[in-house]
């Protein structure tokens, strides 16, 4: 089901709230997925996964603007996510469950940083949202 109106005005204002901020956000989201969910490590074998490595934080601003894109994009997620779709189902090989994982935990931290805008209704929008990200990327894992 896609966004309503109000869900993407809601998305939409945090994002502008966020700002240039998202990258460590996620960052500290993708931190606390690996000590989380210790086995979305093995997906990354070649990355020096401890807090503040510059890999993670590399990876994070990556995650960052793969989200903003999406942002964008509401009303194509499939199509402006199709290109990570391919390189993360073909090429990574990642776990589609990897991908709830890392938005729990996204979900989390922005609640944390941000507790006065996160509202039941902001949560709701924020994790349809992310679960349409997460549907349009694992597509082709299929």
């Amino acid at each position: 089901m896609a966004l309503s109106e109000t869900e993407r005005w809601m998305v939409h204002a945090l994002w502008k709230k966020i700002g240039s901020n998202l990258g460590i956000y996620v960052t500290e989201a993708l931190e606390r997925t690996f000590l989380a969910f210790p086995s979305t490590k093995t997906y990354f074998p070649h990355l020096n996964l401890s807090p503040g490595s510059t890999q993670v934080k590399t990876h994070g601003q990556k995650v960052a603007d793969a989200l903003n894109l999406a942002a964008d994009h509401l009303d194509d997620l499939p199509g402006a996510l199709s290109a990570l779709s391919d390189l993360h189902a073909h090429k990574l090989r990642v776990d589609p469950a990897n991908f709830q994982f890392l938005s729990h935990c996204l979900l989390v931290t922005l609640a944390r940083h941000y507790p006065g805008d996160f509202s039941p209704a902001m949560q709701a929008s924020l994790d349809k949202f992310l679960g349409h990200v997460t549907s349009a990327l694992t597509s082709k894992c299929r």
